[in-house]
């Protein structure tokens, strides 16, 4: 049967600053919209959620892709996955360095190798095989990101405390199939040890998708994440019946519980129910459904716009 498409993104949970407001709700609003460009297309789910995770890896406002945070050594290393729930199939690289898109480099895992997930050196060697083109480093730094970079080496700083306004990015999609599909993508944890591997990385806790149950995509606390599999959980909630919404807060609630770890979710189900939840004091997101933009920031804000309207305001720069 036909199904109406939705898509829903994030970029990331956590603290945002004022300053900085606008620019991630205008990126949240730009992903959201060119993946259901996509999807009106006729395009699959998967082509979806690459094509919005992608733009807002080319958004300095992001941590991914360009904009990413810094490692202990001062370096971008990032980690992404995609996944295909028509067939479990998914696709991840971590740590890779001196690429524009790493999810563009996770779809080709997931589509030309027998692997799931490929790290560092051998990531970049595939990429080369693939032609995937090299970008310096530096390229990736912002000025904002080598900021933190140099107050988080001060002796009496506290990374921990800055790690509360970064955020992974994110996107599920239900395309006109019923097919389901997400995709995450991340430049970690500030001043993190060279190596570190987070939640994005991995299957069923950076994200999941199932035509069975639906698609999710997290972000937050990493290390939390992983230890309760927050994504695969969410699906696994759904799968004993809760709706999107309901399945979201209660694996949060777990995880914070649990383990003392926030973050966030975008959800979306077989039935094209979705939600975003967290439990930080942000999370930016967007959802295109029925050709209606939602969106919002703070817990409880939603703002709703006709797609036509966004488009519009999109094109005159928001």
């Amino acid at each position: 049967g036909r199904m109406k498409p939705v898509i829903v993104v994030h970029g990331g949970a956590g603290r945002i600053f004022k300053e900085r407001e606008e620019g991630c709700r205008a990126g949240v609003v730009r992903a959201a919209l060119r993946g259901y460009a996509v999807l009106k297309q006729g395009g699959s789910a998967v082509d979806a959620v690459e094509e919005a995770v992608q733009s807002m890896e080319d958004d300095p406002h992001f941590n991914a892709g360009c904009g990413s945070v810094l490692n202990e050594k001062g370096e971008v290393e990032m980690d992404a996955i995609i996944m295909d729930g028509k067939n479990l199939d998914s696709g991840a690289v971590s740590a890779v360095k001196c690429v524009a898109n790493p999810i563009k480099l996770a779809r080709l895992v997931m589509e030309k190798t027998k692997h799931m997930l490929l790290t560092d050196h051998g990531a970049h060697l595939f990429a080369q095989a693939m032609g995937i083109p090299e970008i310096p480093g530096e390229k990736l730094v912002t000025e904002r990101s080598r900021e933190r970079w140099k107050k988080n080496l001060e002796p009496d700083s506290n990374p921990e405390e800055f790690q509360k306004d970064l955020g992974t990015v994110g996107a599920v999609a239900i395309d006109s199939e019923g097919n389901v599909a997400c995709a995450t993508s991340t430049g970690g944890l500030s001043n993190k040890l060279i190596g570190r591997v987070g939640d994005t990385a991995c299957i069923g806790s950076g994200g999941y998708a199932d035509n069975h149950s639906g698609a999710t995509s997290t972000t937050g606390h990493g290390e939390s994440i992983m230890k309760v599999v927050l994504a695969r959980l969410i699906l696994y909630h759904m799968e004993q019946g809760m709706s999107p919404e309901v399945a979201a807060d209660t694996a949060l609630d777990y995880m914070k519980t649990r383990v003392g770890g926030l973050g966030g979710v975008i959800v979306v189900n077989k039935a094209g129910e979705w939600a975003a939840r967290f439990s930080t004091k942000q999370m930016s997101w967007a959802t295109v459904k029925d050709d209606n933009l939602y969106y919002g920031i703070y817990a409880g804000e939603k703002h709703i716009k006709s797609v036509d309207e966004a488009l519009a305001s999109e094109r005159e720069g928001f």
